[in-house]
C-alpha cells in the first residue's frame, strides 16, 4: 500500500554564500534520494528551513535548478534561533509517496548536522 512518508535530512556549510548554500543542498538531497531509492516523480513536497545566519540563497533553487525537480511544491524558512543548535545550517522534510514502511526510512544528516536527532545515515 502506497502512502505519504516524510523523510528528514540537514547539512551545515562553511559559509553563507551562494554556491555553497546551492552545493550543500545538492549533496543532501541526493544522499536522501539514493539512501532511500526515491524517484524524483514521488517527491510531492520539501519544506526547507535555514538558520537565521544563512541568507545568500533559497535551497529549494539546488532542487529545481541543480536536480531538475521543477514541478515540486518548495517551500523555505527560518528555523528558531534555539541557543546550542548547529549554525549555518540546512535542514528538509522531505514528502514522498512511498511503499516504505516508517522503519525503512532512512534520514540523513551530513558534516556538522550530524549530531542531530537521527535515525538513518550520518556521514561527515
Amino acid at each position: 500500500m502506497s502512502g505519504v512518508r516524510g523523510i528528514r535530512g540537514a547539512t551545515t556549510i562553511i559559509q553563507d554564500n551562494h554556491e555553497e548554500i546551492l552545493d550543500a543542498t545538492e549533496e543532501l538531497l541526493k544522499n536522501i534520494v539514493s539512501e532511500n531509492d526515491i524517484d524524483q516523480d514521488d517527491v510531492g513536497a520539501a519544506i526547507f528551513t535555514v538558520t537565521p545566519d544563512i541568507t545568500s540563497a533559497f535551497p529549494a533553487e539546488a532542487a529545481r535548478v541543480r536536480l531538475g525537480w521543477t514541478d515540486g511544491a518548495f517551500l523555505s524558512s527560518t528555523e528558531i534561533p534555539v541557543p546550542g543548535a548547529p549554525e549555518l545550517c540546512i535542514r528538509v522534510l522531505l514528502l514522498v509517496n512511498t511503499e516504505k514502511k516508517k522503519e525503512d526510512i532512512k534520514h540523513v544528516y551530513l558534516k556538522g548536522a550530524s549530531n542531530l536527532r537521527n535515525r538513518g545515515v550520518t556521514k561527515t
